[in-house]
């Protein structure tokens, strides 16, 4: 499933040809895809302009003069692609090919906007959606009403210690809890604890002191968690299998990944001997250090020496 950075990297794909442009036709070539469409949904948009078009969590949302909201998912395999007059692919910028492409048969939506432009949504497994509602309402709206808070929003270890605060969740598990902080996925998580060498297993409560400010350990992990983000929004995402960019190339990332999907390998932390472990929390597979992200008890349990040289190491 797309997360943060490729909904982000979608995002800015999209708005130059969205924001400002009408909706000169919209055709629906099915009933619905995860979920049916709204009642009347073509004739909704059909007409109405983009005045903003915006991220929240995995969530697109195109802010409408109507006074509605289209909202729009991804799904596991959603894409967009954007085709110009002139049969170029808008990008925001040139990343080289070597994503999946959309297979037309599964062209379910196709907005022809009054800039010129046709926005086509791709979905061959359907399981994104799309949704239309009040603005005004947007964010006490079904899908957004328990959602946590941005993480691209100037998260600090301080509301990193007061979400978790008390909690004995495993420390991967809160992180992808979306009532928490909204955005995370599986991948950005792993490379997130690597870099901030905390075990995923953790409990998320020890990121709080008793009193609730931030450890050291909550502060760090606040600083990677937005640093991955940016950077593989920079990137371009990451390309797993389905994701590609509204002009059909990959995302970058993949290739910076320290630990994701680099089990067996080494550590690729300076200094660090370890090898890349797995394990499987809540159905899915997390990659760590087992060397530089010690276990809750290890580190109490090495001796001090060594406890120096595996914080200073990278």
């Amino acid at each position: 499933m797309p997360e943060l950075p490729e909904v982000e990297t979608v995002r800015r794909g999209l708005e130059p040809a969205m924001v400002g442009a009408r909706f000169s036709r919209v055709t629906l070539r099915r009933p619905d895809l995860r979920f049916p469409f709204p009642a009347r949904f073509a004739a909704r948009l059909e007409g109405r302009s983009v005045t903003a078009l915006a991220r929240r969590a995995k969530y697109l949302t195109a802010n409408l003069d109507s006074g509605e909201t289209l909202i729009m998912h991804l799904g596991m395999s959603g894409r967009f692609d954007v085709a110009l007059p002139d049969g170029s692919n808008l990008s925001p910028g040139d990343f080289y090919l070597e994503g999946a492409q959309g297979v037309p048969k599964h062209d379910h939506v196709v907005m022809a906007m009054s800039s010129g432009a046709t926005v086509t949504y791709n979905d061959a497994r359907r399981f994104g959606f799309m949704d239309l509602v009040p603005t005004a309402e947007l964010e006490t709206c079904r899908h957004f009403a328990k959602m946590g808070i941005e993480p691209l929003g100037g998260l600090t270890g301080a509301m990193i210690a007061g979400l978790f605060r008390g909690k004995n969740t495993p420390l991967k598990a809160a992180l992808l809890d979306q009532r928490l902080i909204a955005g995370l996925g599986n991948i950005y998580v792993c490379e997130a604890l690597h870099r901030a060498k905390l075990h995923p297993e953790a409990p998320a409560g020890s990121l709080a002191k008793p009193d609730g400010r931030p450890t050291a350990q909550a502060n760090a992990l606040a600083r990677t968690i937005v640093t991955v983000l940016n950077e593989a929004v920079q990137a371009g995402g990451s390309t797993l299998r389905d994701y590609a960019r509204t002009d059909g190339s990959a995302g970058g990332f993949q290739h910076a990944f320290r630990v994701y999907d680099r089990f067996g390998l080494a550590c690729t932390r300076a200094g660090c001997t370890g090898t890349v472990a797995r394990i499987v929390q809540a159905n899915r597979s997390t990659f760590f250090c087992a060397t530089c992200q010690p276990s809750p008890g290890e580190a109490t349990r090495r001796p001090v020496g060594e406890r120096q040289f595996r914080h200073k190491s990278g």
